[in-house]
């Protein structure tokens, strides 16, 4: 009696044929690999000595993989393999309460010590108020880290860059392109005011104490913000929006007015001031891929407009009272224009990075057509194509993005485990089986 087609044990497991001559690829997957109705008949079914079908093993990742699996610009980072549209969401509200809890918590623990007596905050070329004022913003940083990792599943370092990391070589060469543009215009309305009659009280007293906690603290408050608006918030946004150029204008805009009355303008002048920061940030932002460039910019800005104000005996208030004019604006706008385009032009020079690395781990769909033929029956695969096996010998991961490669010269993911014998087989010796 000769043995059933497809008698004899598995492929590895004894000398005997699986399945007629010529059928499969040799050494193709594991053993019962590939979807419903693929095989010959009694395929699967209990009894018929035909291994069940088994799902595609899962894609084993390299260490350090990146979590896209095509590349995507720093606005579109969220948008990565654990994407959902519910996770900023999440997001926001996480970092809304632990922020809420942790700078109330911080203001009281000042006003108890004494050591900031007016919970106001106002003055804040004042040592004392500004370190608590600046305390209380650079908290931001780790919550947003605490919101990549609690609400998307993704390493903190997305937060910064496309390559998942803050680029610290582009910040010297950035803070002097700064300083060139911003920092010369801001230097030039002190010389102005000066000019035309400005009080000058001089430095304060305490002025070293306050160089001392603007040096310290201040870039960390300014990094602290980008992290908020031009960071998380502007990806979040885009994240909802399909398009990532229509994603990032729209979050540009929404964040930088979200942006301008964090700062609670008194008048249109300051609004407009602020909003077109807030552009100017998210323009450098998109241009270099990552919030080096937004966070140098807002630096020195910031820690020149406290320094020479202490200098000149004048306060910074935050409610900014005395507003500012629309020329004024129009310098500002013109001033931040210059350091956009100077780090548009610097682009290729400082080898700034735009799309972050990509590994495609998508299956392959079927081709058209493909299915059970008419009339019922099992489903074959057409001749020459045959369903994606991730894990199989000789895998590679079809597309590597930019500036990411597998670990090691020979590193290949393991293939997937032998199944265990079938008690119900027996080994043979040479011949197609028992009979």
């Amino acid at each position: 009696m000769t043995a059933p087609w497809g008698a004899g044990p598995p492929p590895g497991h004894g000398p005997a044929p699986y399945g007629p001559p010529g059928y499969g690829p040799p050494a193709y997957g594991p053993p019962g690999y590939g979807p419903p109705g693929y095989g010959p008949p009694g395929y699967g079914v209990p009894g018929s000595g035909v291994l069940a079908p088994q799902p595609a093993p899962r894609p084993v990742l390299p260490p350090g993989a990146p979590p896209h699996d095509v590349p995507q610009p720093y606005p579109s980072l969220m948008r990565s393999r654990t994407w959902r549209w519910w996770r900023p969401l999440v997001g926001l509200v996480l970092f809304a309460v632990v922020y809420t809890v942790a700078t109330v918590v911080l203001v009281l623990v000042a006003a108890v010590s004494g050591v900031v007596p007016d919970l106001q905050l106002a003055d804040l070329t004042d040592p004392a108020v500004l370190i608590v004022t600046n305390i209380s913003l650079i908290v931001a940083i780790p919550l947003v880290w605490l919101c990549w990792v609690a609400a998307h599943q993704m390493r903190i370092g997305w937060s910064s860059s496309v390559l998942g990391r803050l680029r610290w070589r582009l910040l010297w060469p950035l803070t002097w392109r700064a300083l060139a543009t911003l920092g010369v215009w801001i230097a030039l309305q002190v010389v102005l005011e000066v000019v035309s009659g400005g009080e000058v009280d001089g430095p304060a007293d305490d002025y070293l104490w306050l160089v001392l906690v603007v040096v310290l603290t201040t870039p960390l408050q300014s990094a602290a913000e980008e992290y908020v608006f031009r960071g998380y918030l502007t990806q979040a946004i885009a994240g909802w929006i399909r398009a990532p150029r229509a994603g990032a204008v729209v979050a540009a805009v929404v964040t930088a007015a979200l942006f301008s009355l964090a700062h609670a303008p008194s008048d249109v002048g300051l609004f407009l001031d602020r909003f077109a920061f807030g552009l100017a940030a998210s323009a450098v932002v998109w241009l270099t891929g990552g919030l080096e460039a937004s966070i140098v910019l807002h630096a020195v800005n910031n820690v020149l407009v406290f320094l020479l104000a202490g200098a000149l005996g004048q306060t910074v208030d935050d409610d900014a009272s005395g507003g500012v004019g629309l020329l004024v604006v129009l310098l500002d706008v013109v001033a931040m224009g210059a350091y956009v385009a100077v780090v548009a032009v610097s682009r290729r020079r400082l080898r700034t990075e735009q799309v972050s690395p990509a590994l495609d781990l998508r299956s392959a769909p079927p081709p058209p057509g493909w299915g059970p033929p008419p009339g019922g029956g099992p489903a074959f695969l057409p001749p020459g194509w045959y369903p994606p096996h991730p894990a199989g010998p000789g895998w590679a991961p079809p597309a590597y993005g930019p500036g990411w490669a597998p670990p090691g010269p020979g590193w290949a993911p393991p293939g997937p485990p032998a199944p265990p014998p079938d008690p119900r087989w027996a080994r043979p010796g040479p011949g197609p089986g028992p009979g």
